[in-house]
């Protein structure tokens, strides 16, 4: 039985995600259908803090932002394909979620 799976993963460090996009392409050996990987906009958050730690002085702040890149990649696979996924080395900075559907 085909199903289709998605996977959607994220990450701070690209070099990371790509390194873990590339072993997922490898899937494509075996001979089912992979789209992908689809880069999603980069998330970013903004923080900005204030450098003097009593309040007093001038009004100085620090800047910190930090990058989540994600990606998508949608697979027709089957189960042999799908285990070969589950046993893929994934590091620990790299989340991934994964769907199926028939």
């Amino acid at each position: 039985m085909t199903q289709t799976a998605r996977v959607k993963l994220t990450s701070t460090s690209l070099p990371k995600l790509d390194i873990v996009c590339n072993e997922i392409m490898g899937i494509k050996k075996t001979g089912v259908r992979v789209k992908g990987p689809t880069p999603l906009p980069v998330k970013r958050l903004h923080v900005a803090t204030r450098k003097s730690p009593c309040g007093n002085g001038t009004e100085t702040y620090e800047k910190w932002e930090m990058r989540m890149h994600r990606r998508i990649i949608n697979i027709n696979a089957d189960d042999k394909a799908i285990k070969q996924l589950m046993r893929l080395k994934i590091p620990d900075d790299v989340y991934i979620e994964l769907s199926l559907t028939s």
